[in-house]
């Protein structure tokens, strides 16, 4: 587990509006539409809270689980015949080094500035969990966003539906105070669902071409060099569809959305298109 580093206010930000859209969302959405004692408050009550539960949970596992640094004893094999691919780079080069480090450099691993370490599979650095997003956290940052988007979806059609049971009468009741609470949850669940939407459609098309936020950046110059040489780029690690799911959420369809990664591997080396596929026996 890697070490909090002191106070962060995105990460603080974060809590807060997580806080705040639970409370708000049963003690007045769901209070205010179905009555948070009858049947269908207390099951609506009860679901939305494991999703909490869950967000808040992968949410944490991603602030606090070590993306992966790269083993002090790592030393390319240069004499590996399977070791057939070299990723595409501003200057060029075989061996991958990292002046900053002083050691080499793994196949998809990057340095990061501001963690200032090299880290593995690294996907980017987010300010909002104040951790870098790479290969041990990566699926655990990915399950947060999904829960968070399914929750924030589902706070706002309560939010919709609790408007259309007799409004007039809840502000009498309540003074005006849950006018402004449903004031700033519109202001603040539907830039989320936006902003949150979008990125989950992103690295849902990134784990689908199994790939990471700098590759497909650098991806975009590989294909272009390879245009300008007459040939056409394919990214090596792309082993189709469904390979690139269970690759990074798991040989289980039934563990996708649960924050296990035993399955993960060392984060050195990653299956590409240019290995030879497993051979299967058959008997006769």
């Amino acid at each position: 587990m890697k070490q909090a580093s002191g106070f962060s206010l995105p990460v603080t930000i974060v809590i807060l509006a997580i806080i705040y859209i639970y409370f708000s969302t049963l003690f007045v959405f769901i209070d205010g539409w179905f009555g948070l004692m009858s049947s269908p408050g207390i099951m609506n009550a009860i679901v939305f809270t494991a999703l909490a539960i869950m967000c808040v949970m992968n949410y944490a596992f991603a602030i606090f689980t070590d993306p992966g640094s790269v083993p002090s004893t790592y030393a390319p094999n240069i004499e590996d015949a399977n070791n057939t691919i070299h990723e595409i780079k501003r200057k060029g080069g075989d061996l991958r080094y990292c002046r900053k480090c002083s050691r080499f450099k793994p196949p998809r691993a990057h340095h990061c500035r501001i963690c200032k370490r090299c880290v593995l599979r690294m996907d980017h650095h987010c300010v909002w969990i104040n951790n870098c997003v790479g290969h041990a956290n990566y699926k655990v940052f990915f399950i947060f966003v999904v829960y968070a988007v399914i929750s924030c979806i589902y706070s706002l059609v309560l939010l919709i539906g609790s408007l259309t049971v007799d409004p007039e009468k809840d502000e009498q009741q309540n003074g005006g105070f849950s006018r402004s609470i449903y004031v700033i949850s519109g202001l603040l669940l539907i830039p989320l669902n936006v902003a949150l939407g979008v990125l989950l459609g992103w690295h849902i098309y990134l784990i689908l071409q199994n790939k990471t936020t700098i590759e497909y950046h650098e991806g975009v110059r590989a294909m272009w060099l390879a245009e300008k040489g007459g040939n056409i780029y394919k990214h090596p690690y792309d082993i189709g569809a469904y390979e690139n799911l269970t690759t990074v959420l798991g040989p289980s369809i039934f563990g996708w959305l649960c924050p296990v990664s035993e399955y993960i591997g060392s984060g050195l080396h990653f299956r590409t298109i240019y290995d030879e596929p497993p051979i299967t026996s058959t008997s006769k």
